[in-house]
């Protein structure tokens, strides 16, 4: 690969990413309803969902994902399941300000860090990124360990360049809302993002 290769695909990773989906409304949810750093372990988890496509495409497993789609199937499904709880628990439970401390606490790395993965491994709009973009610019009969690594390397670094800033407004802005009156719109915009999310992931072929 070319430098013009690796700044290719971090432009068009980087474009992709920051363009509102399933994966960032989700993201954005998590930070409004429990905090920034329930929101960055869950980034985390969409950001290994990403590798895992993005070495399912390096090692030519696009038609192992097709022979075996009931599998992306049911894990799509379960993305759209958590969504949909996490919507209809900020809707009906959501937040006090009693409680913005103990439920930051409560969003737990492996928690947090599974929706992320579930999310993203159930939304086919990063498999279809990869496999469009990655190939053409990479070959994939010679790509070389070194390679893999470095896009591997890119693809953490831009989705954490592009998605921590949502994050910390999104979270910010969270600390700011203190009434009760805000804090009902706090909750009731979260779970209608989630919801979003669910619906958006739902709804893709």
């Amino acid at each position: 690969m070319t430098l013009a290769g690796f700044i290719a695909y971090s432009g068009a990773l980087a474009l992709a990413a920051a363009i509102p989906g399933p994966g960032l409304t989700a993201l954005v949810a998590r930070a409004l309803g429990s905090g920034f750093r329930s929101a960055l372990y869950m980034s985390l988890g969409l950001i290994v969902g990403d590798l895992v496509y993005l070495t399912a495409v390096m090692l030519g497993l696009a038609i192992v994902a097709q022979t075996f789609g009931m599998v992306f199937l049911a894990i799509k499904w379960a993305g759209c399941a958590y969504l949909a709880w996490l919507a209809w628990s900020f809707w009906n439970s959501g937040i006090t300000a009693q409680a913005v401390e103990a439920r930051t606490a409560k969003g737990g790395f492996v928690t947090s860090f599974l929706a992320g993965l579930t999310v993203t491994l159930g939304n086919p709009k990063t498999m279809i990124f990869y496999l469009a973009i990655t190939p053409t610019i990479v070959d994939l009969r010679t790509v070389t360990i070194a390679e893999y690594g470095m896009l591997a390397l890119i693809t953490i670094v831009v989705l954490l360049v592009v998605l921590v800033p949502y994050l910390a407004l999104a979270a910010k802005a969270r600390w700011l809302l203190r009434t009760p009156r805000a804090l009902k719109a706090l909750n009731r915009t979260a779970a209608t993002f989630m919801a979003g999310a669910a619906l958006a992931i739902a709804a893709r072929q």
